[in-house]
């Protein structure tokens, strides 16, 4: 085997640590009990909403191929970093130091040339500057509010109100009509679960 192949493999069996960090959002099965969602069911489901919707966004559409690459990357330093809440202050004030310190770790552990187009991805991803970028971030919290509205509305139970998501929202809210339609629904059914604190 070779030096490269192994190097592959023992990169997926790192990534496959993403089964094991744990994100605020919940899961409830169809009887009912509910679990944390992990960060690998995140990245799925964020590649699934950007799948369904690449069809409505307007010309010229981001390429799939290279969003679907982003979204892919773009948790790998939560192997090392662990995730962070959305509205957790305290820990979104260190979030890009310890991602960073985090991406030195985890991408130098591929083949030079693999390990600079995943660090790549997940920087561009990060710098959210290419028509790419915003179609993957859209698609990121737009998984990850739906979470908490088909889950058990962990903003509630953690003392969030409305208006404290909405610096994370808009600017997903912007990138296409399709998500200012989705997030405007998803919202309406929060609502109505009084899934925010009052």
């Amino acid at each position: 085997m070779s030096d490269r192949t192994t190097a592959l493999i023992e990169f997926l069996a790192l990534a496959d640590r993403l089964k094991h960090i744990e994100r605020r959002g919940e899961t409830a099965n169809p009887n009912g009990a509910a679990r944390r969602e992990n960060s690998a069911e995140h990245c799925w489901n964020v590649a699934l909403v950007a799948v369904l919707l690449h069809g409505d966004m307007p010309e010229p559409r981001p390429d799939l191929g290279h969003t679907l690459a982003m979204i892919a990357a773009h948790d790998l330093v939560e192997i090392e970093a662990g995730d962070t809440f959305a509205y957790d202050e305290a820990h979104l004030l260190t979030q890009a130091a310890r991602e960073k310190a985090a991406a030195d770790i985890v991408f130098a552990r591929l083949p030079p040339d693999l390990g600079q187009r995943l660090r790549g991805l997940w920087e561009e991803f990060e710098d959210n500057a290419t028509p790419e970028a915003r179609f993957a971030m859209a698609c990121d919290r737009a998984q990850g509010f739906l979470q908490g509205v088909i889950g058990t509305g962990h903003w509630r139970d953690a003392g969030i109100a409305e208006a404290a998501t909405h610096g994370r929202m808009n600017p997903a809210r912007q990138v296409a009509p399709v998500f200012e339609t989705l997030i405007a629904t998803l919202y309406d059914r929060a609502r109505a679960g009084r899934m925010f604190r009052e």
